[in-house]
């Protein structure tokens, strides 16, 4: 790879890595695990970016190698670590903030592989559905069908309806415009 290659992926890579984790958290639901597959998406990206940087959307190109590795983490049966130390308590006054993204989690990690990243990617990375189709490799209509089955699995999970009745914060009043309290 010639010098200005090197400096094109690391620019690249340095400008694209929080949303790859961002959307590898959505699929995991593990920090560390979206760090691993951000960057073995990198590392993929480097390896073949000669293709990357000429296909007609690089992010999207990027995103497919994430969930494709995505996928195949699905394939394996590995166990995986959990490791935490004191420093990684939360604050005390995030705790119903917590609390809603954990059961929230924990509610996509039921969904399968493609509805899940069909929610993360629309409703997370607020992707159109023909954006999320291409990159899936499925049609806008499937998007939306399995956007609705998925949110369907969402309104309807126990997790999800246990942290609405345990006392959450209620949802914010939204304010009319033009109308005075």
């Amino acid at each position: 790879m010639s010098a200005s290659d090197r400096a094109q992926f690391d620019e690249f890579m340095a400008s694209r890595w929080p949303g790859l984790v961002r959307l590898a958290f959505g699929l995991t639901g593990d920090r560390w695990l979206a760090e691993d597959l951000a960057q073995t998406a990198l590392a993929s990206a480097y390896a073949a970016w000669w293709r990357v940087r000429r296909a007609d959307d690089p992010d999207a190109y990027v995103r497919r190698i994430l969930i494709n590795a995505s996928k195949s983490r699905f394939r394996r049966h590995q166990l995986s670590e959990q490791p935490s130390e004191p420093g990684d308590l939360p604050d005390p006054d995030a705790a119903a903030d917590v609390g809603q993204r954990s059961a929230l989690l924990t509610a996509l990690a039921e969904l399968p592989p493609r509805q899940r990243a069909v929610v993360v990617l629309r409703y997370v990375e607020d992707m159109t559905d023909a954006q999320v189709g291409a990159l899936l490799g499925c049609s806008a209509s499937t998007v939306r069908s399995q956007a609705a089955r998925a949110l369907a699995k969402l309104r309807a999970s126990e997790q999800l309806a246990e942290q609405d009745s345990s006392g959450a914060a209620p949802p914010r009043q939204q304010e009319v415009p033009g109308e005075s309290r």
